[in-house]
């Protein structure tokens, strides 16, 4: 299988970290040296996830020369859907008129891309399948509670895309080498949204609880993230016949600075090898690194040929990991 295209939006409101501390007892000071955040990006009112997968999608597509009518499969990776149905994916379906496509999204919070991009694998290489778009979007803002200083801190908003198509043997385009998915359901508490849906519906009397928005245990998070992204790394690297070594570039979950220094210190990676983009966006969950992959790939930071690992960690929990060659 290859990536014939990426792409990704981010909305044009940005939201910086000299903004936050009139809403919450913060400072920039604080944010940078515990997230590495500076500012992330806000979706209008008026923009659903389906709106910002959409036009990352578009952008992904014109870079691989594929139109809508060849996407036979669109898989969105969200936990911020525009409705618990239909699906994302067929609103952006919709949107695009692709009408020869299967559609249907995946809730894996922030290693939803990559699962989305392990499924393309499995439907690709058994044929049914030929052209898949993959999209990772979030509207994260709409879930924040903007009294947590804890979380409101860390997300944005945006979406990234990939284009994935059947690659011959004989072609030198870029291809996927092994990927790896992991899931812990014993700890889905250290991370979710609690209410809002079948187990805890928001109520009149809970209201103002505000259980419809993330709670985190931070420190929990990083100790399990850490791990879990780690083993997943090793692995890949590992079912790809690779070394640590022939890793050029890592292009990690955009959630933390220290998440990904602990991770990359941990492989014997260095900083110059890894891909970071979270000062300017924060964690925008499934979508991080899709548009952290579609920058990387339009600015020349990974180039034909380089190894390329992918790795991420949500809620649930999940982990999952990919090594691309480029």
């Amino acid at each position: 299988m290859t990536i014939a295209g990426t792409g990704s939006y981010v909305p044009e409101r940005i939201l910086t970290n000299a903004e936050l501390e009139k809403l919450v007892d913060t400072s920039d000071e604080w944010i940078r040296s515990r997230t590495g955040i500076r500012e992330r990006r806000i979706a209008a009112d008026n923009e659903a996830t389906s709106d910002l997968g959409t036009k990352a999608a578009l952008k992904a597509m014109e870079q691989a020369g594929v139109t809508a009518e060849e996407l036979d499969l669109i898989i969105v990776a969200t936990v911020t859907p525009d409705t618990f149905f239909p699906a994302t994916a067929c609103y952006i379906q919709r949107n695009l008129g692709a009408r020869n496509a299967v559609c249907f999204d995946i809730s894996a919070a922030c290693s939803g891309f990559l699962f989305a991009l392990q499924t393309s694998r499995h439907f690709i290489n058994t044929g049914n399948r030929k052209t898949v778009l993959i999209v990772g979007a979030e509207k994260l803002s709409g879930m924040v509670d903007w009294k947590d200083r804890n979380t409101c801190v860390l997300f944005g908003d945006g979406a990234g895309a990939a284009i994935l198509r059947r690659r011959t043997e004989d072609s030198n385009e870029s291809r996927v080498l092994s990927t790896v998915m992991g899931s812990d359901g014993m700890l889905t508490d250290i991370l979710s949204v609690p209410g809002g849906g079948s187990a805890l519906p928001t109520t009149p009397e809970n209201a103002e609880e505000r259980l419809n928005t993330i709670k985190m245990e931070g420190r929990e998070v990083y100790k399990q993230a850490v791990t879990a992204m780690r083993d997943a790394c090793i692995k890949a690297i590992a079912d790809a016949g690779l070394t640590t070594d022939d890793i050029a570039m890592v292009i990690p979950h955009q959630a933390n600075i220290r998440i990904i220094e602990a991770i990359t210190d941990r492989l014997g990676i260095p900083s110059e090898r890894t891909f970071i983009n979270l000062d300017k966006y924060g964690n925008t969950s499934a979508a991080a690194i899709a548009i952290a992959l579609d920058e990387a790939n339009r600015t020349g930071a990974i180039k034909k040929g380089d190894n390329v690992l992918l790795v991420a960690f949500g809620a649930g929990l999940t982990w999952a990991s990919a090594v691309v060659q480029w």
